[in-house]
Order: structure tokens, then sequence, then C-alpha cells
């Protein structure tokens, strides 16, 4: 269907690619990839006709009817069903036609006009509209009184209301809350055209294509097979270079010790597990991205008091109306809390309280005397200064005038050489977003709240990120549509349903399921357990059984905080051992020497890891019988 014969192409003075030659055949579902600004956008402008190669040339075979999701469109009065039904060209095109032609029109037209089903469409626009996270009356009301979020979501419904051949989709998910990109993933799974994605959300890439087209340093390189198939491939050909190869090995390890001490420390709780087997497969993973050009860390926290922050019967929301209520919540240091709920539930309102950024209603919010706030979500990309550059946002936020230090900081977020000294003003969505993330995660919070983090992050920050948050010693509460860094991240997961917060009884792989029965409406009891039963009771007799676990619960934290403390140490040891200058004959005494250390250090770490494991063991029986008295 599309052919790429020897094609290149040019932004300004920059060439994107040259010499890409590949055919995409008709039906599949391939996966355009690569970094921010390496082309992929280019590409998708010049199967629109809206960009010349520069050499080569793109043939399409017939002429295929082309579907893609206009980035700025004129919306008036009209609402967001009559909007999207602009996406069937030719349904629009009869319409008019046989309204000039008054009732008794072209009977061609007419029996076209219900080929097509051009009756139903009202109601096909209202569906698509629906699992996109519209409800009834907001696809009622005008559309330019919308804001733009909702407005790239009615064109993303324009686009597929469109019959295409050929189905374009940059980055379609930006916009979306996680119930809506689950519905989209099961739409495109059963569109029958050809489709062209460009996604940097990983999960959603698996699921969907089944070819990956790779714009890398220049090259255009097509891939059979799923997304992960592309990195497997990837990271094999990464490997036979020495230097990369090192670099791998190095991840590898990394990612096994920590997967080795959270397997430690893991509950049995099913979302906990889940988040095991997606460490796990990280170690897969990072062989693929050792060339990425992101890495950071948190910096430690101050100060790690427990609870960092308590809500009692706690309401929010705005104009007087609550939006959550009766939440009861308490949140430690190494909790990691994802927030599930339908778009509009309030998982972005219950952020925003324990941010600070709301007021309570009702109820009660006890915080940490030493509590530091961390909080990520797209309106904070407003708070930058246009005309500032990153080094002067750091230098008036942090009073940090050491160049040195703030280079190397920003530049793990990407911000390499003299980009620190340009001004935002022209940043991309991207970058403004890497330069917001970075300024909290220099903030040094010991709570961390994160509403979409991901948005127009490419693959390898959003795998910076994950990395980054693993290590964090403090509390995460984390909003995302991003599934792979929920399942990588989360040890919990709580709904939002119903103006109430109450845990998920499960992990992602359920969560589709309840959506659907939601819909339904069959939440299988979900609200009625989110209603609760007087919540007083139950407050005081959890109190009780806390009291009763509390011993065991310190001893866990004791044991857990022990085997920190000792792997804190043998990575510093292992720092140690890179030295090439211990390997030499001069120094062998002292290799030995922390080599006897680090097996001792190894013995300890097995020792404490034992005696974590039968604490844990005896404190879940306790927690068990608890639960059943």
């Amino acid at each position: 269907m599309l052919q790429l014969t020897d094609l290149a192409i040019r932004r300004g003075p920059r060439l994107l690619f040259d010499g890409a030659t590949l055919m995409i055949a008709a039906g599949q579902r391939v996966g355009v990839v690569g970094a921010n600004g390496s082309g992929k956008s280019s590409l998708f402008e010049l199967v629109l006709g809206r960009l010349d190669a520069d050499a080569g040339s793109l043939s399409i075979a017939g002429e295929p009817v082309i579907a893609h999701v206009a980035q700025h469109l004129d919306f008036d009065e009209r609402d967001a069903v009559e909007h999207a039904l602009d996406g069937d060209a030719e349904l629009r095109a009869i319409e008019r036609t046989l309204a000039t032609q008054g009732h008794h029109g072209d009977g061609r037209l007419q029996a076209r006009l219900e080929e097509i089903d051009g009756y139903g469409a009202p109601a096909r626009a209202a569906r698509l509209l629906s699992g996109l996270g519209f409800d009834e009356s907001r696809m009622r009301v005008p559309a330019d009184t919308l804001s733009g979020g909702w407005r790239m979501r009615i064109n993303l419904a324009r686009a597929l209301m469109c019959r295409s051949d050929l189905l374009l989709l940059d980055e379609p998910t930006n916009h979306l809350d996680l119930d809506a990109v689950i519905w989209l993933e099961q739409w495109l799974l059963q569109y029958q055209g050809t489709l062209l994605l460009i996604s940097h959300d990983r999960e959603f890439l698996d699921r969907i294509v089944n070819r990956v087209v790779a714009i890398e340093n220049g090259k255009v390189t097509a891939y059979t097979g799923s997304y992960s198939d592309y990195e497997a491939t990837r990271a094999a050909r990464l490997g036979q270079q020495a230097a990369a190869w090192r670099k791998q090995q190095r991840e590898i390890a990394h990612m096994r010790s920590f997967v080795d001490r959270f397997r430690a420390k893991a509950s049995k709780a099913r979302q906990a597990q889940s988040r095991l087997k997606a460490l796990e497969r990280m170690e897969h993973i990072a062989p693929a991205h050792v060339d990425s050009p992101f890495h950071f860390a948190f910096r430690a926290p101050e100060a790690l008091p427990a609870p960092l922050l308590r809500l009692e019967d706690a309401a929010t929301g705005y104009d007087g109306k609550a939006v959550v209520e009766d939440v009861n919540l308490s949140i430690a240091p190494g909790d990691r809390i994802g927030l599930l709920g339908l778009n509009g539930a309030g998982k972005s309102t219950l952020s925003r309280l324990v941010a600070g950024r709301l007021p309570l209603m009702a109820g009660e919010c006890v915080t940490a005397t030493r509590l530091a706030r961390g909080y990520f979500a797209q309106s904070q990309l407003e708070l930058l200064n246009d005309q500032e550059t990153p080094a002067e946002h750091f230098k008036r936020v942090f009073d940090l005038h050491e160049e040195q230090v703030m280079r190397n900081f920003l530049g793990g977020f990407g911000f390499s050489g003299e980009r620190v000294f340009e001004r935002v003003k022209p940043f991309s969505g991207g970058e403004k977003a890497r330069l917001v993330l970075a300024m909290v995660v220099y903030s040094r919070p010991n709570l961390l709240i994160l509403d979409e983090p991901t948005n127009h992050l490419d693959i390898d920050m959003r795998d910076a990120l994950t990395r980054a948050l693993q290590e964090f010693d403090g509390a995460v509460i984390l909003v995302s549509h991003d599934r792979h860094l929920l399942r990588a991240t989360a040890d919990e997961l709580w709904l939002v349903d119903d103006g109430r917060v109450a845990p998920f009884d499960g992990d992602l792989d359920d969560y589709p399921a309840w959506l659907a029965n939601r819909r339904r409406g069959t939440d299988n009891g979900t609200s009625r357990s989110l209603a609760g039963i007087n919540r007083k009771e139950q407050r005081r007799e959890a109190a009780r059984r806390r009291a009763e676990l509390k011993p065991l619960a310190d001893k866990v934290r004791k044991l857990e905080s022990r085997l920190e403390t000792l792997h804190r140490e043998g990575k510093e040891l292992d720092r140690t051992l890179t030295d090439n200058t211990l390997y030499g004959d001069e120094r062998k005494d002292d290799l030995a020497a922390l080599l006897r250390k680090r097996a001792a250090l190894h013995g300890r770490i097995d020792d404490v890891e034992a005696d974590l494991l039968d604490a844990m063991e005896t404190l879940e029986r306790a927690q068990a019988e608890a639960g059943a008295a």
C-alpha cells in the first residue's frame, strides 16, 4: 500500500533521515518509533502530501481514504457529535446534496446513505465520544466552549468516524485517561484498514502493532513483530558494540539487584506481585535503552516522617460541590499508590487535595511537620517563565548558582550543552515537561504526586522516570494512562468512583473488566463497598488491629531499613570496585580486601533477607487472622 524508495527528509538545514526504503502492506498495524524530533511526524506530513521529499519518493497504491487527527480545527457552536460526524466526508456530502434537493432527493443518494448506514451515524459518533470519555451532557454543549483537551478528543473521534483505508495517529493517547486508552486500544484492534501509529506508550504499542518502523540515527528501519520484539532486536544489535555491551551488563546487574531486593519485601497483594513481574521484565528492557540520553535520580529526602499525610473523612471539590468525600487515607514513606477510575471521577481532584492545591470542604488533613510535597501535572507547565532559561529557573527557585552542578543535573533530563541557557518559550511540550520534572526531582520531596507525568515524554524519558521512581525513598501517588509505568511503580491501586475512594480489589489486568461492568451499570458491588457502612466503627476497629500488629510491623520496618542500608553499602563498594587502578599488580592486596568485604556484606544481606521474609510471613498471618476475625 505504501512504498518508500531511497527517501530523505530535511527540516531546514537538518537532515532527519535518508536512504529510507520499505514497503507497508494493506492491513498492517505499524508502530512508528524514535526520539522526539527524529522525523516521525514529518513522515506523516509526507504521507498526507503536506511535505515534499528532499530525495527519493513515496508512493501510495490506489486512491485510499486517509484519516488523521487534525491538530487544529475551527470549532463552532455545534456540539461534539456534529463535529465528530464531519469525519465522514462522504456522509456530509450526501447530506448537503439531499438538503438542496428537498425531501424527495435523488434515489441513488438515498440508497447510498442507507448503504453506509448514514441514519445510524449519529449513534456511532456518540458511541465513539462516549468511549473517549464524553458523558451525555458534555456531548451536547457547544464545542467551542470546551477546553483544548476535550477538543483534541473530538478531533480523534472525527478521525475514527472516517471510513478510512489508512489511519494515521500521532500520539493519540496524550489527552486520554486510562479508561479511554483501553477503549481506544480495543477499537484499533478491530480496525480493518492500515494503521500508522506514533506512540511512546510501550504497552499500548505492544498490544496493537504487528510491525515497527524505527527512525534512529538518521535511518529508517522496519522490524516484524511487536514493540517488545523490536526492543529485543535492538538490544542484541547494541550488544555487538563493546561499549554498549559493558553498559548493558551494568544495567542488567543493577536491575537484577533491585528486583531481588523488591522480591524480598513484596507483599502477596496482586498489584505488588504485578509490579514484581513488571520489574522482572525491565531486566530485559534495560539493554535496549543503554544509549538513552536521560539518566537521573531523586535526591534523598531530608526527612521521612511516618505517616507523611493522613486524610480523615475528607471531602473536596469545586464551587462548593464535593467531587470526592468520606476519604480516609494514610500515606507513609515507601507507599506506591496508583489511582484508577473513570474520566471525571475525581482522580486529579484527589491528587490536588493530597498536593495541597485544593482546600478541604469537610474532614481533616493531618500532615507531618517535615512534609515536603512534589507535584507534577500538565497545568504546572504553565508556571514556567517563557523568558527564562532552565538555568535561570534553577537559580530563582533553588538559589542554585554552581554552573557545573546545574549542567550535570539538567543534562540527565536532556538539556545538554548550551540548551541550559536557551529561553523556554520555543521549547516543545516534551522539553517543558522534562524541565518541570527536573524541578520536582531537585526539590527533594518525600511525598510525590504525579498526575499524568508521561504526556509528551518519549519512551527513553519514560523509562528513566520509571527507574528513578523505583529508587525513590518517599511515597508516590500516581495517575497515569501509561500502564507500564503504573505496573512498574504502584504496589497498591485505589479506585475513585461515585465520589468515594477505596482500595481496588485486583490488579491492572482486572481493571478493564471492572470498566466494562461499570459501563453496563453492574459494578459487582464495588459502589456499595465504596459507600461503606458505619465508617467510624470501622476506623475504631482498624485502629485497634493496627495497635495489636504494631510490634510485628515495626520489626519488618527495622529489617527493611537495615536491608536498605546494607544495599547502599553494597552499591558504594561496587562503585569502588569500578576503579581500574585496583586491577594492577601494585594494588592486588587492596582488591583482595575489598572482595572479602563484599563477600561478607553479601552474607549479611542474605541473613537479613531471610529474617525479613520470616517477619513478613508472621505479619501477614497475623493480618489475615485479624481480617477474618
